[in-house]
């Protein structure tokens, strides 16, 4: 069985490294899915609110004349993410069909953006481009702009709507990093400078259990995991053992078995998805309730999410903290306008401002992680991928083109949900700066 996160191995790594040149000019210029139904918005680009289209580019290839189908679980499970073309539309928004998850609670008291539909022109391959060629070029299923509480672009292919659960892909490895702030803001782990062993009793004496929290938050633990090394071996074997449950080596045993230091912790950035599973096992052990309910109260109520998310459960019946959650479009764009206003929500600092800040930049002796060094275009830092340029920019970023973007100055966001990678989302993206920050 291929894992869960596999494209975060070799294709992830290669698509990033070829599609992040087009970053640079971004610095320099319950269970099932949720009920379709009627949409919750506008249906005319010419109309101000979201715009929903039936299809998009090579609709066929993506299952639309089998209408969008999604995988039985058997066969979702055997061949694993990101699954043949013609199921990846039904899969991609409906992943808590195809495994156990828990349910995120929305809010009590949704919140509500402001709509000013704007049009977007750039330049693609040296000719004038607007939104509709973007969405005629590329496999999108969500593209939402905003500029602080103000949506400027919401769009919708291949039948999906504003109530589809959207999945992260490894975008919620950087949920896992909110999460630690927040434990830390409320005592319940005193400092990213702890090690693992501090506070999981079964990572003592591994290399895991010697390594700090902050190291992880930067995968820089130095300990060996392929990410990437013969097909995703290491990645496969986490997920058997982690996620399916085979070999029954329990949670920690999963992650112990990876216990070969090959550089000291804190000076190599080597992307591992197994590093915010052991920060999720430190969560575990010090929070008295379940990962879900802790976001949810501490981040989907203060925020006014509008509909329930899911997150996938390993064997453990434990949330997966490398894949597997899912929110609607403009839950998504909620949790950017959080980041971008560096955890701040009106007058509540949901996050720690210091936490954010600490998260989106880097010390002196942080130098390897930064652009052009941690990647040759991205740096990196807590579970987030830093972009280029004297303009604080960073980015939560998931494989098949899962794509969050935040420029804190101006609180612009961009949240795009997709099934293929393609180099011209930072066109799009330099060009959202320019025309609206």
């Amino acid at each position: 069985m291929r894992s869960g996160e596999l494209e975060d191995g070799v294709s992830r790594r290669q698509a990033l490294m070829t599609l992040a040149g087009a970053a640079v000019s971004v610095a320099a210029g319950h269970s099932g899915a949720l009920a379709q139904g009627n949409p919750t918005g506008g249906t005319s680009r010419g109309a101000t609110g979201p715009h929903f289209a039936p299809g998009g580019p090579e609709e066929a290839r993506y299952g639309q004349g089998e209408g969008y189908p999604v995988p039985d679980a058997v066969t979702a499970r055997r061949e694993g993410n990101p699954w043949e073309p013609r199921y990846r539309v039904g899969a991609f928004t409906h992943l808590d069909q195809l495994y156990p998850t828990r349910t995120v609670s929305r809010s009590t008291v949704p919140w509500a953006f402001r709509y000013d539909n704007a049009p977007l022109a750039y330049q693609w391959r040296g000719q004038p481009s607007s939104l509709d060629d973007y969405l005629a070029r590329n496999p999108v299923t969500g593209l939402l702009i905003s500029r602080n509480d103000t949506i400027l672009v919401e769009r919708y292919q291949y039948a999906r709507t504003d109530r589809d659960r959207l999945v992260s892909q490894s975008m919620v490895k950087s949920i896992t990093g909110v999460l630690v702030g927040l434990a830390i803001a409320d005592g319940a782990i005193r400092s990213v400078d702890d090690t693992v062993e501090t506070y999981v009793p079964g990572f003592k004496g591994s290399a895991y259990g010697k390594a700090s929290l902050r190291d992880l938050l930067h995968m820089a633990s130095g300990v060996d995991f392929g990410e990437e090394r013969d097909g995703g071996r290491d990645l496969n074997r986490l997920w058997i053992d982690l996620v399916v449950g085979v070999g029954h080596k329990g949670s920690v045993g999963s992650i112990t078995q990876f216990n070969h230091q090959v550089v000291p912790p804190g000076t190599r950035f080597h992307y591992a998805s197994i590093e915010p599973d052991v920060l999720g096992q430190v969560l575990r052990h010090v929070l008295n309730r379940s990962l879900s309910q802790y976001l949810s109260e501490k981040v989907w109520e203060p925020i006014g999410a509008e509909a329930d998310a899911t997150w996938l459960l390993d064997a453990e019946n434990c949330e997966l903290p490398h894949f597997g959650f899912s929110a609607v479009l403009r839950d998504w764009a909620r949790l950017a306008r959080l980041l971008a206003h560096d955890g701040a929500w009106g007058d509540k600092q949901v996050i720690p401002a210091s936490w954010m800040q600490d998260a989106t930049t880097l010390r002196p002796a942080e130098a390897y992680l930064a652009p052009g060094r941690a990647t040759p275009y991205f740096g990196y830092g807590y579970l987030v991928w830093l972009l280029p340029g004297a303009r604080r920019q960073f980015a939560l970023l998931g494989g098949y083109g899962q794509r969050i973007c935040i420029d804190p100055a101006s609180k612009l966001v961009m949240v795009h949900t997709a099934l293929e990678e393609g180099a011209e989302v930072w066109s799009l993206w330099s060009a959202a700066v320019r025309e609206f920050a």
